[in-house]
């Protein structure tokens, strides 16, 4: 008969060494799936993150037209702000038409001063000394016209006096500043550097 581990029978090697075979395969086996779920996990979690992806870029796809109409209305809102607040580069042909506003009044224009701009944020303020003779009536009408004129124009520091002399249909002086608003517009872009020249001496 035979014998093993110091004289035991060599049945309690084999269930020893089965028993130590099962602890070692159970320990390789426990690794082995550790580290597969933890990829495993990793795995669904990028699937996951690219689901969510996917479904934001079908949003998006969706909304695209709603964006584009966005955008299209706020166009049309600048370009309607900008027709009230012109640019620096159209003051000439507002200047103008502020002085056609005084001319067709029946007044006679004393004075007309455009003044110096005063910066602000987006926009300067451009302030015009206007003394005109005429009636309470014209300047009333005056008024209204300056009020639905397609631009800005505040009228500040209006002062009347009376006006009398003989063969004049006019009956008062009238001194105002027209304050109009002008959108700075941004600096044009600095022209790139040309590249220097290859080469060597």
């Amino acid at each position: 008969m035979q014998t093993g581990l110091e004289g035991k029978p060599w049945w309690v090697s084999a269930v020893v060494g089965a028993i130590v075979g099962a602890v070692l395969f159970g320990l390789l086996y426990w690794r082995v799936s550790t580290k597969q779920q933890g990829n495993l996990a990793a795995k669904e979690a990028h699937l996951a993150e690219l689901q969510t992806k996917i479904q934001e870029g079908r949003a998006a796809k969706a909304s695209l037209p709603q964006f584009r109409e966005e955008v299209r209305r706020l166009e049309l809102e600048l370009d309607k702000l900008l027709r009230i607040l012109p640019a620096r580069r159209n003051t000439p042909d507002l200047l103008r038409r502020i002085r056609a506003l005084t001319e067709q009044g029946n007044f006679d224009l004393l004075r007309f001063t455009p003044g110096q701009f005063a910066d602000r944020d987006f926009y300067s303020e451009w302030p015009i000394t206007i003394d005109v003779r005429g009636t309470y009536h014209n300047l009333a009408m005056f008024f209204d016209r300056v009020g639905r004129f397609s631009r800005i124009i505040n009228v500040e520091n209006l002062g009347i006096g009376a006006f009398r002399q003989a063969r004049s249909e006019h009956t008062i002086t009238a001194s105002f500043i027209a304050k109009t608003f002008i959108y700075k517009e941004p600096p044009p872009p600095e022209p790139e550097a040309p590249a220097p020249a290859g080469g060597g001496g």
